[in-house]
This record gives C-alpha cells, structure tokens and sequence, in this order.
C-alpha cells in the first residue's frame, strides 16, 4: 500500500477529454493496484449538474468504453465511494464560497487536498483566484497543492505574469506543474541507464558523441482541437516543454542526489546552458512546417488548412525542428537535433544517439559503402526499449563487417504497463516534486524557443508543407553539419536512413 496520507483531489474540468482520458483511468488504475490511501476522495468539479450517483453511472461507462479489457467490476465496487461530484457555474463568484462549504465535511473529505486543473489554460489563474479568495488554499488544517498542465503560459513573458499571479495564492511548493512526458517509464529509465551504470560514462561527452536527435512523431492530426493548436504549434506543444526536457535528462551531470532539489537543479543548469539563437540565425537553426493532404493507413486525410476550426491562410507549424548546442565542457560543439511532427509516417517517440567514426578506418577494404557509426537508442514510446548498434565480422571466409542490433527490451510479459499519469499522481499525494517543473526551469526553457517564436509570428506569408504520411518537409537536412548526418527514422537497422525528406 501507498504511504501517502489520506487527501482530497478535486479535479477541476472533470468532463474534459484529460479527465476522461487520463486522469481518471490512471486513478482506477492506481485503485487495482492498491496504491491510493485509504480514505481518499476524488471530487470532480464541473459546470454540468450531476448527483453523486449519476456521476458514478458516467465514470463507468467511461472505463468500461475507454478500457474493456482493465475494467473489473469488483475494482469499481471499491472506487466508487471515493467518486464525488460538485458542480460550479461559471462566472459565479459565490461558487467557490459553496465549494469550500462542502469540502468543510470531514466525514467524506481529508482535509489534505490536491487541486487539479484540467481546464483550459487560460482559466488556471481564474480558478487559482477563485479558490484562494476562498481561503481553500491556506493550510491551516491540511497540506493544499494545485497541479497545472501544460502550456505554463505561451511565452516568456506570459510564463512570468501566470507565475506571478499565482504566486499571490501559493507557494512554490504547493505548484506541481506537471509534464506527463517526465512519468513515462522510458523516460526516467534513462536516468537509471545513466546513472546506474558505469559503462557508458566514460564516452558521455563531446569527445565521442558525434550528435543526439530527439524526434516525437504522430500520425494523428490535431483531432478537433484547433481552438488550441492554432494558438500553440508544434514549437510550444512539444518542444519548449516535452523534448527540452528529455534533452536536459540526457545531458545534465550527476545530480548530488535523487532528491527533487537536485535533480532540478542539474537539470536547469543545462537549459541555461544552451546557446541562445540569435533572431537573425534562427532560419539556421530552426524549421517548421506544415502538413498537407495525404494517407495515413491507405486512408485519405486532409490537410491541416482543411481541419474544422482552422484559419485558411494559418501559418501554424505542425512539424518543428531544431539544432541546439550546449556551451559547457562535456557538450561543447555537439549539436542536439529535435523534432516533432503530426501527421508523420510512423508514431514514434526516441532518443537517437550517434557516435564518432574511429579515429582510423582500418577496416575501409573489407567493407562495401560508407562506414557504419555507432548508436544508441532509447526507445520512449510505443517501443520502449534500449538498442546499441555496433559492427560486427560477417560469417564467411572473408574478412567483412555487417552492423548488428543489440536489443533490450525493459518490460517483462507478466509486468504491469502504466500510463504516466498513474506515477505523476501519486507523486504529488506523496509532495514529490522530482518529476514537475520548477520556475526557473520553465522560463530557462521559454528562453530557448522565444527567439523562434518571434520570428516565425512575423513570417505570415509562407510556411513549408509536407505530405501526411511522410517524414516531414523537404528540407530540413539543412540542419545538418555533414552529408553523413541523417534523420534517423527508425530504431531498427534497416529503414534507419531515409533520405527522401
């Protein structure tokens, strides 16, 4: 059983896709596993009326939709009691008053209690107000957290007055904001395969890395969320939170423990590292596009010009690419490549990283075409897993190389697969903080893509496009050092290098 004490988490947008899709299925699961404490309650907050009973009817028919094959029956006969439901109308001041009147009975909420804003970016701040204006976030009788999802603002500058806002409410302590991408498995395997092991140490620097890719590729569109997308892009959704995140795992230093302080602190360390983009170098650096009709599956899809709730002449990149440098002494002059994309060939989320050719390439006579580097790759999702690709002697008679694939696969059949969520929540009943982002590391990283984002707003005119179903626009190997540099498309051997896009 979990040591977190008895809570309350009220979930604020509870008919929201975020609650639907993953909060409440990563809490039945957390419920399975017999990892939420005891009396803890789940209270969701929304503007549609419902009973305590007709709320229980729609969660079941949720998990019975959205997961057959977890669903048990005897596990919701124990989740249902902690189901609660409040509704709240929007704009009503005295809504917030009634909310902390009910949350006031004891006997069905701890008074510990986690606020969790699955709402619409722009309302965190509004409903933070309203509770605090309250007075449910003082903590005079229980500890008092509120989690907010990403976007932390759309710039710099707006990631600054949603942080002072809030600040007028809460400490930082009490902030966990949250990046689902950090409770992923994979992601924090890499961690443990840094860290656990002293093997690779020794070539984790610019000496033998030749260059690391971060890709995180979907085949699916933006699925009728244009109201957000159109204000976001690629540049915002993914990079500036998901993907510098993963580079900073991958390039900090050994954090003087694993306590929450120090990971961050190693982690903001890198991100204040990487070399600022100047906007007069940003088309060196950076590229965007966007995708047009094509075939996802054999199926025909339209172009993101043609998805509902999209402006006709819009300029919102859906594919994004970067090349980053780290000014310190382990990454001096190793570039870090990131990129995302929607609509792209294959679904695909990986750390790529490549290796020095040999100082002498002894074997050039026994071998046909160029030489093969080193990689090694961290397979995120839907492959989680750890591949190093190395040559090896070919059987025969003949002295000649093939590379060959040594593969680990992390999970074991009869080992439980969770969602991100399930972990992330946990941590914040638990007051764990290593896994949620810290002030300065959000502004650290707004800094990064903010040159980026200036230009690009001021570029309306053009914007390159790409196929659904390929691998992006054309062009975008002007990134590259080197002809020898390539995209590298996939984790096994063949089809690695596809040098159409």
């Amino acid at each position: 059983m979990t040591s977190a004490e008895p809570c309350t988490l009220v979930i604020f947008g509870a008919g929201g896709n975020l609650a639907r899709r993953k909060l409440l299925p990563a809490l039945f699961q957390l419920e399975a596993a017999g990892r939420l404490p005891e009396r803890m309650a789940i209270l969701a907050v929304d503007l549609e009326p419902h009973s305590d009973s007709e709320w229980h009817s729609v969660v079941s028919d949720l998990l019975r939709q959205s997961h057959p094959e977890a669903f048990d029956p005897d596990v919701f006969s124990r989740f249902r009691p902690r189901l609660h439901y409040h509704p709240i109308g929007p704009g009503d001041a005295s809504s917030y008053g009634q909310l902390r009147s009910a949350l006031e009975d004891g006997a069905r909420f701890p008074p510990n209690m986690v606020f969790y804003m699955a709402v619409r970016p722009r309302d965190y701040l509004h409903v933070v107000e309203g509770l605090g204006n309250a007075g449910l976030l003082r903590e005079d009788g229980g500890w008092r957290r509120v989690v907010i999802e990403k976007p932390f603002g759309y710039d710099l500058l707006s990631a600054q007055t949603l942080q002072s806002g809030l600040a007028k409410h809460l400490r930082e302590q009490q902030l966990f904001r949250i990046d689902h991408y950090l409770g992923k498995g994979t992601v924090q395997n890499v961690m443990v395969f840094r860290f656990a092991n002293l093997l690779m140490e020794p070539l984790w620097n610019h000496h033998y890395i030749d260059h690391v890719q971060i890709t995180h590729s979907e085949t699916r569109g933006i699925e009728g969320r244009a109201e957000y997308y159109e204000g976001a892009g690629a540049l915002r959704d993914m990079i500036q939170s998901h993907l510098l995140q993963l580079l900073a795992i991958v390039a900090m230093e050994a954090p003087v423990s694993m306590a929450a302080e120090h990971l961050r602190d190693e982690k903001v360390k890198v991100l204040k590292s990487i070399r600022p983009i100047p906007q007069n170098a940003v088309h060196a650096h950076a590229f965007r596009g966007q995708y047009e009709s094509g075939l996802e599956n054999d199926q025909a899809v339209c172009g993101y010009l043609e998805e509902p709730g999209v402006a006709p002449d819009s300029v919102t990149e859906t594919y994004a690419a970067l090349k980053l440098f780290i000014d310190n002494w382990r990454w001096a002059g190793v570039p870090f490549y990131l990129r995302t994309g929607k609509r792209m060939a294959n679904n695909s989320s990986a750390i790529s990283i490549r290796f020095k050719n040999p100082p002498q390439d002894l074997l050039r006579a026994s071998r046909q075409g160029p030489a093969h580097a080193n990689w090694i790759m961290l397979g995120i999702q839907p492959d989680e897993c750890l591949k190093v690709e190395m040559q090896v002697k070919a059987p025969g008679l003949e002295l000649k190389t093939r590379t060959l694939s040594l593969d680990a696969t992390y999970r074991k059949d009869d080992e439980a697969d969770y969602d991100a969520y399930e972990e992330l929540l946990l941590d914040v009943m638990n007051g764990d903080h290593s896994l949620f982002l810290r002030i300065d590391e959000v502004e650290a990283a707004w800094r990064v893509v903010d040159p980026i984002i200036k230009v690009w707003s001021m570029e309306r005119d053009f914007i390159n496009g790409y196929p659904a179903g390929s691998w992006g626009p054309r062009g975008t190997y002007r990134l590259f050092d080197r002809d020898d540099q390539f995209w590298r498309h996939s984790l096994d051997i063949e089809g690695a290098d596809l040098r159409a896009f």
